[in-house]
């Protein structure tokens, strides 16, 4: 009698992006002095929104907002970097990853979310 042979177990593949269920809570409580903040699944990541705007991205549990020209610069300051979605690609998208200090400070926070929703709004 033949025994079937067994495949060894497929771990299911963790996107890059996985935010855990905690980082997510955390994150929506220090903008809560932004208000209004919406998250939504994305990709394995979250985005954030305000009235409709897109201005952030929790994924790998950092969380990115939206830069321009106009407050890049305080990320670049900080020794921050862009997204980069995946590791193997080149490619950057035009949100950066925040300051663990300004991510620690609602007021902070709320004022570096405001800029990056109103780069969302340049765009």
């Amino acid at each position: 009698m033949k025994h079937a042979r067994s495949r060894p177990a497929r771990r299911p593949r963790l996107s890059p992006l996985r935010v855990s269920a905690a980082f997510k809570s955390y994150v929506l409580d220090q903008l809560e002095e932004l208000g209004g903040v919406v998250p939504r699944s994305m990709f394995g990541g979250v985005g954030l929104y305000q009235s409709g705007v897109f201005f952030g991205i929790i994924a790998g549990d950092v969380l990115y907002l939206k830069v321009d020209d106009v407050n890049r610069g305080d990320y670049e300051r900080a020794g921050m970097r862009p997204f980069k979605p995946y590791r193997d690609r080149p490619s950057t998208m035009q949100y950066y990853a925040v300051p663990v200090d300004v991510l620690e400070s609602p007021i902070d926070l709320a004022r570096w979310a405001r800029e990056a929703v109103a780069a969302a709004e340049r765009k």
